[in-house]
């Protein structure tokens, strides 16, 4: 049983798992499936500013705590205990185009020329780091939820706008991954 928790599951798998959060949320307790108004909950819960955005009754959102703790806890135990420790099964057409950039690290999901933390005290660590987490924040609160949100969520519930947001999030994906980031990449 563990060798198959250990093993990539297959999309026609996963992706209906995932899927079915959203009824089980809905059905448990009218809750919505997404992680961005987690960050909002924390900084209500730990900073009682007189900020409004943060002035509300975030007790009503515990649950969202243990649901983060759980994809904390999850993380951990899946990168410790349950991964095979072996390099990442990526396309080869994939691993051509990183490595004429200079990628060569694929050991993980993270390669160490783009993640590692020595790299935040150069442009390219700033931009990655700095830059891209604050428009991936700022996007999210503009978008009014996250990629999860919007596309898991939203679209399970027919609504327009969540069709809108997830389309501007793989359009914005795609120009990134084939435009911007082999530039910044060989730029910097």
């Amino acid at each position: 049983m563990i060798d198959l928790i250990k093993q990539p599951w297959p999309w026609y798998v996963a992706g209906p798992l995932i899927g079915l959060t959203v009824p089980f949320l809905l059905i448990l307790g009218n809750k919505s499936f997404g992680i961005s108004n987690s960050m909002r909950h924390i900084c209500a819960a730990v900073l009682p500013a007189k900020i409004p955005f943060f002035h509300y009754d975030w007790k009503k959102e515990q649950w969202i705590f243990f649901f983060i703790a759980g994809i904390m806890a999850g993380a951990f135990m899946a990168s410790n205990y349950m991964s095979n420790h072996q390099p990442v099964d990526l396309n080869p057409k994939t691993i051509s185009d990183l490595t004429a950039l200079g990628i060569t690290n694929f050991n993980g999901l993270l390669p160490s020329e783009i993640f590692d933390m020595s790299n935040i005290l150069n442009v390219r660590g700033l931009i990655f780091f700095i830059l891209g987490g604050f428009l991936v924040g700022f996007g999210t609160r503009y978008a009014g939820g996250c990629t999860s949100g919007h596309a898991i969520m939203g679209l399970s519930n027919l609504q327009w706008p969540s069709l809108v947001a997830t389309l501007a999030f793989m359009a914005g994906g795609f120009f990134m991954t084939h435009l911007i980031f082999p530039f910044i990449f060989k730029l910097f």
